[in-house]
């Protein structure tokens, strides 16, 4: 049972228990899924400025933090226990084309040769982690929301918006993978 865990799950498994959390919301308490929004619960909870994006009851939301505390914990809990020692299972044409802006090491789920603190230094590494991080940032609020938020919770209840938004993610993804992405390994 532990090795079945510790291997990534298929999509037929994985995507309808990722699909259950929004029934089991609505039916035990009314509430939508979503990440990016526990980030201005926590700020309204520990910056009291006076802005008036932060000036309402975070505490009748506590359960989203607590819900992604155990994302956290999860997290964490499975980087110790849970971690698959053999390397990741890349496509080898994916594997070639890596090879050629020198990202050879796959035994992590994100190449450390992208991924360091030294890394951070350079023009890649800053673009990536730095300038992705921030246009990530202003993307969800920009959205209304984050992927997980639009993707799952949106989409479900037939929202609109959360359609537009999806096909913009996705969009914006294939754009970045494709076109931008090998430009910025290129540096």
């Amino acid at each position: 049972m532990l090795e079945f865990i510790k291997e990534p799950w298929p999509w037929y498994i994985a995507g309808p228990l990722i699909g259950l959390t929004v029934p089991i919301l609505l039916i035990l308490g009314n509430k939508s899924f979503g990440i990016s929004s526990s980030l201005r619960h926590i700020c309204a909870a520990c910056i009291p400025a006076n802005i008036s994006f932060f000036k309402y009851d975070w505490k009748k939301e506590l359960w989203n933090m607590f819900f992604v505390f155990g994302i956290f914990l999860g997290g964490i809990i499975a980087s110790h226990y849970l971690i698959n020692s053999t390397e990741i299972s890349v496509n080898p044409r994916l594997k070639a084309e890596l090879a050629t802006y020198g990202i050879t090491d796959f035994s992590n789920l994100v190449p450390t040769q992208l991924m360091n603190f030294a890394g951070l230094l350079t023009l890649r590494g800053f673009i990536t982690m730095v300038v992705g991080g921030f246009l990530v940032g202003f993307g969800t609020r920009y959205a209304g929301g984050c992927t997980s938020g639009h993707a799952i919770m949106g989409l479900s209840n037939l929202q609109w918006p959360s359609l537009v938004a999806t096909i913009c993610f996705m969009a914006g993804g294939f754009l970045m993978a494709n076109v931008i992405l090998p430009i910025i390994l290129s540096l």
